[in-house]
């Protein structure tokens, strides 16, 4: 059996016989502990509940409502049949015109106008991560590597490394100046990866930040742009949550709006992975975009595209949708406004039982800080309150040291992707997880007292609605808070 499998792996590629995809990281693991027990509220109450998955779904009757009243936009309909033919045979990978138009027209919009966006240069991909991936062929090669401030989207460990060979050089950023990014910060990682003999070819920034749910300030961005401009490496950014923004001040900076506007760059090195997986809530759809200032970049990521186009259908649609400005419109500020609400009754739940998270104002998740309910600071100890979130509270919570995360205890909850109810459930779990350790480790007395305020801090409704949720049991190897 061993002669058998060891012949297997030498008749495969490295690629086939490693271990390079990172499934083996907990944040995937999350994902198949949902899997194997989905909450359902009538199949599954007692299942895990899916806080592992960036996904919007706070506005999808939006877009139903759109697709009922325009059905000439599917040429699978009786409507849009006459299109089929058109749509349906052989298209050329730069994609179909109307569908370049209305995206470029769609992310200026989402920028506030404040920025345009030429339609020939946008390349269609895969998704982000098919975009992503597609970049770091045409900046790097096998070996070069790119920097990556702290925590960043366990993802890009795949997408940017699996197939091309592309190294990430963490720029450690933390909690205490609440992971802002900064110039010693990225020097420091620039000049380690040098000693090393790792050679740089870029910055990677997701702005919004996934995991953090916020997003980079104008000189922050300027900063950036003046060391990648110094240092004569790329800058890519990642922009696929720009429509998550959910305050009006400070509003959203594109990387686009600081080379158009406020600095003096080499325009060859900037380079922007956009998608409508998490700003439109299509992430089935598989609509990656690169955009980019350089010219080749452009040229040879379209011709790499034909390994991962959007579908001729997808694009027809995605093109009529997005061209209604009404609709747009209205989609944007309805969602912008849904997941300002979900935001802060998250939050706010959260609170009341003594949980705090990052201030954010963008993304469809919070970051969660359980540092405190650490029995040590450090992964070890982070793994173990996982362990017990996962298989006892049955809640999916990916936890930082899975982003990278140099400070142990923080954890990134998404909020997006269920109904109200279901978001209620998974609240009641957090607060009767709470009310157990408050239990295993706080005296008769002070105990009533913090379970008193905790009630009266709720509505009677919500709060018989967080006691009625199923319990851990007894036997729960809850972790102790330092004192």
């Amino acid at each position: 059996m061993a002669f058998a499998l060891s012949n297997q792996e030498q008749l495969l590629s490295k690629i086939a016989a490693g271990n390079g995809h990172g499934e083996d990281s907990p944040y995937f693991d999350g994902w198949k502990a949902f899997e194997s027990d989905p909450y359902h509220p009538t199949k599954n109450p007692n299942g895990v509940i899916q806080m592992g998955l960036a996904e919007n779904l706070l506005c999808h009757e939006l877009v139903e409502d759109w697709l009922m009243n325009n059905p000439k936009a599917s040429i699978c309909s009786a409507e849009g049949l006459n299109e089929f033919k058109g749509i349906a045979i052989f298209q050329d990978y730069h994609g179909l015109p109307e569908f370049r138009n209305a995206v470029a027209k769609f992310m200026g919009k989402v920028r506030g106008n404040r920025v345009t966006f030429d339609p020939d240069r946008i390349v269609m991909s895969g998704g982000a991560t098919g975009a992503h991936e597609t970049v770091a062929f045409c900046l790097a090669d096998p070996g070069d590597a790119f920097l990556v401030p702290t925590p960043y989207y366990p993802g890009f460990d795949r997408d940017l490394r699996w197939r091309t060979g592309v190294q990430l050089v963490p720029v450690v950023c933390d909690s205490s100046n609440d992971f802002k990014v900064t110039m010693e910060a990225l020097e420091a990682a620039y000049e380690k990866a040098q000693e090393s003999n790792i050679r740089i070819k870029g910055v990677l920034i997701t702005n919004p930040s996934n995991p953090l749910g916020t997003f980079l300030d104008r000189e922050t961005l300027k900063d950036i742009v003046s060391f990648i401009n110094e240092k004569n490496i790329h800058l890519v950014c990642d922009e696929i949550y720009a429509a998550t923004v959910f305050t009006k001040e400070p509003s959203f900076v594109s990387i686009a709006e600081i080379i158009d506007q406020d600095i003096a760059c080499n325009r060859n090195l900037i380079h922007i992975v956009y998608s409508l997986s998490k700003d439109m809530g299509f992430p089935g759809f598989r609509v990656g975009i690169i955009y980019s200032y350089n010219d080749q970049v452009v040229s040879c990521a379209r011709k790499m595209s034909s390994f991962g186009l959007v579908s001729s259908q997808t694009q027809h649609l995605i093109a009529t949708m997005l061209s209604d400005d009404e609709f747009v419109e209205k989609f944007i500020a309805e969602s912008a406004k849904r997941i300002a609400e979900r935001h802060k009754a998250f939050t706010w739940g959260l609170s009341q039982v003594g949980i705090g998270c990052l201030k954010s104002n963008a993304g469809l998740f919070l970051w969660m800080d359980l540092h405190h309910l650490l029995k040590e600071q450090t992964y070890k100890a982070e793994m173990a309150l996982w362990q017990v979130i996962i298989n006892e509270v049955k809640l999916n919570v990916s936890p930082g040291s899975s982003f990278h995360c140099p400070n142990p205890g923080w954890f990134r909850v998404c909020f997006a992707n269920m109904d109200d109810r279901t978001m209620e459930i998974a609240l009641s779990r957090i607060t009767s997880f709470m009310l157990k350790n408050v239990e295993a480790k706080v005296p008769n007395k002070k105990k009533l007292c913090w379970q008193r305020s905790l009630r009266l801090s709720m509505s009677s409704r919500r709060m018989d609605d967080f006691m009625a949720s199923p319990c851990m049991s007894p036997q729960s190897p809850l972790v102790q808070a330092r004192t």
